[in-house]
């Protein structure tokens, strides 16, 4: 499992400064098991934390502290976050060629939030810092790009696609429930679990017998990743119905 002592680290010294200087302080970019992690840590604390990473339903996000004469309905990210939007011409990059261009200016992954790729165009999330580097890039591949920054309003909402599931389970244990999530045999879940192919929450899980809980994040190596969205109700046979939603 990750060690993620510096990074809590990091965020107790941004908490306090936030909390000494009446200001708001942030993080870079974090990926999805960072986040998860630096909440679980704040709610423990009971510290102020905000998430967010510049659009609708971002991967990546920045934690943002806020004072306490600010509240969260009135955080403008624009104050914190840059957007930019790549056109492409004469050529159709993908995800993987505007990440190598991109880090290959030397600029560090967490300075960098999500990026989405449709058709010629490309959308990059970042922190100030870099935003005037990455307007000068001019090639992503042997492509041709030109770099503009936009409104964080422009950014366009992810195009993810959620498949729900209804399955019911004798008990909430890991294995049952990857076994519905994803249309396995318990026993073939199991094994599935025993081989260090699943995770909870971002970290791998090695127990079958795990109960889990709504609103948990669960990956399938070769399967994909969901998230069960609700546990409630008992058939007859007192079997725990459950909901989920796989990303498709």
């Amino acid at each position: 499992m990750e060690d993620y002592k510096e990074l809590l680290r990091r965020a107790a010294d941004l908490a306090g400064r936030c909390e000494k200087t009446g200001s708001v302080t942030h993080t870079a970019f974090l990926t999805p098991a960072e986040a998860f992690e630096l909440e679980n840590w704040a709610r423990r604390e009971r510290r102020r934390v905000l998430l967010h990473g510049g659009g609708p339903d971002s991967e990546r996000r920045a934690a943002f502290f806020l004072p306490d004469w600010l509240e969260e309905d009135f955080f403008e990210p624009a104050d914190y976050l840059r957007a930019i939007r790549l056109t492409a011409y004469f050529g159709t990059p993908g995800h993987r060629d505007y990440m190598g261009a991109l880090l290959g200016m030397g600029i560090g992954r967490e300075w960098l939030g999500d990026i989405q790729v449709k058709d010629d165009h490309a959308w990059v999330v970042c922190m100030p810092s870099v935003e005037k580097h990455l307007l000068s890039i001019d090639k992503v591949g042997r492509t041709t790009v030109r770099a503009e920054a936009i409104a964080l309003s422009e950014l366009p909402a992810p195009e993810r696609q959620v498949k729900e599931k209804r399955f019911s389970v004798q008990s909430p244990r890991l294995d049952a429930v990857v076994g519905g999530l994803f249309s396995l045999s318990r026993s073939e879940a199991a094994r599935q679990i025993e081989a260090g192919l699943v995770s909870v929450n971002y970290h791998e899980s090695l127990k079958c017998d795990l109960d889990v809980r709504a609103g948990d994040v669960i990956s399938l190596r070769g399967k994909g990743k969901g998230r069960i969205t609700e546990l409630g109700g008992t058939s007859r046979k007192g079997r725990l119905f459950i909901t989920g939603e796989v990303f498709v």
